[in-house]
Parts: structure tokens; sequence; C-alpha cells
């Protein structure tokens, strides 16, 4: 892909997006942090230059990504509890539910997993205060979307809704680089299966870890 230079504000979109569709095609062939903003702009047909006329850094571009899936997972994650909670279950049941659903959804997500548990220590550092700024009002925004999906069908958790939304996305970054192991760890395992005694899973150990959470906020 090559292009000419934007000269428009749509043609500045149209680049834009580009830049976000090849990022987001790099995350499903590598991790986070094998992503690199040379070959970002070779595949996008953009000289490193032109792409941080859009983007400050690789950072910033993973960040807008970042945003963008945790968007869309909520629309879904909407659909998922209003189909799989029942809201006149008993309360404990209620919460084993919607911690099925999150554990399970979140490890369909790999790519939002891996976004999540580089958004600290990776992706917040090589940025502008205006880019960490904005990215923070929308990250705002969608913590609350999803304190308010939690809190309609689990609303004994009151204003704990919040923290356990917030404890929901770190527990998936940080459960996601222990649950997928590199093809090294891989090829131990297979050899000495003792060695990976106890690897989990995504889905079984966020469910393990959310359903945990929530019966320990919940009121008894």
């Amino acid at each position: 892909m090559t292009f000419q230079r934007a000269r428009t504000e749509e043609q500045r979109e149209i680049r834009r997006r580009a830049i976000l569709d090849g990022a987001s095609a790099m995350l499903d062939e590598m991790p986070v942090a094998a992503v690199t903003l040379n070959e970002l702009s070779r595949r996008v047909g953009l000289a490193k230059p032109n792409v941080l006329r859009y983007f400050e850094s690789r950072e910033a571009v993973l960040l807008e990504l970042l945003d963008l899936f945790l968007r869309e997972w909520l629309a879904e994650l909407a659909v998922e509890l209003a189909a799989g909670v029942g809201e006149d279950l008993p309360m404990a049941e209620r919460a084993a539910a919607v911690a099925e659903i999150l554990s399970r959804s979140l490890a369909g997500r790999v790519v939002l997993c891996d976004l999540f548990g580089a958004q600290g220590s990776v992706l917040e550092r090589n940025v502008s205060v205006e880019v960490v700024t904005r990215y923070k009002r929308g990250s705002l925004e969608r913590l609350a979307t999803m304190s308010g999906l939690l809190g309609k069908y689990l609303p004994e958790l009151g204003e704990d809704a919040t923290l356990v939304s917030l404890q929901t996305m770190v527990l998936a970054g940080a459960l996601s680089a222990y649950s997928t192991p590199p093809p090294s760890l891989q090829a131990a395992y297979l050899a000495e299966p003792e060695l990976g005694r106890f690897h989990m899973a995504l889905a079984d150990s966020l469910k393990m870890a959310l359903t945990a959470t929530l019966l320990g906020v919940l009121p008894r």
C-alpha cells in the first residue's frame, strides 16, 4: 500500500485508519512487545516520519487501538450479559454467571488482554500529556460503561462496581501474560509435564479470580 500526501481531512483520516488497521493486523501475529514502528511503517506503505505525523509514537497507536478494542468488547459484553444472566436469580448465582461470561469473553480477546497488561508499564510511558490525557478521559468513560453493566446485573455491588470493573481489566492483563507461555516454556511443559502442573488456561484462571473477587465484594 502506498499513499500520496494527504491534503484533506478525509484523506488524513484514511491514513490514520490504515495505520490502526496495520497495527491491529500485527497484533494478531505477535505480542505487543514485538510491534515496532519501523515494521508498522513498512506494512502501511508510509515512511516512519509520515506515520509520526498522525501518531506521535508506537505507544500512541496502541493506546488508540486499546480504546477501540475496549469499546467493541463492551458492546458485545452487554449482549452476552443480557443473554446469560437472569436478573431474578439469587445473588450468588448471578455473580457466578457474570464471572463466567466475563472470563469467557475476555479469554476470547487475547489482544485486548495483552494491551491491558502493557497499558501501565509500557503504553502510557512514551506519550505526551495531551495523548495520555485524551486516552484517560476515554478510559474513564469505558469504565463507567462497564460499571453500569455490572451494576445492572449485580446491583448489590453499589459503588464497588467501579472497583470490580477496574480489577477485571487489571486481572485480564496480568493473567493473560501468565497464561500464555512463550514457545520455549511450552516446549518445556511438553517435555516435562510436571513443570506445567499449575499452569491454567486464561478462561479458567480468570473465572476463578473473578468469582472470588465478586463473592468477596458482595454483601453476605
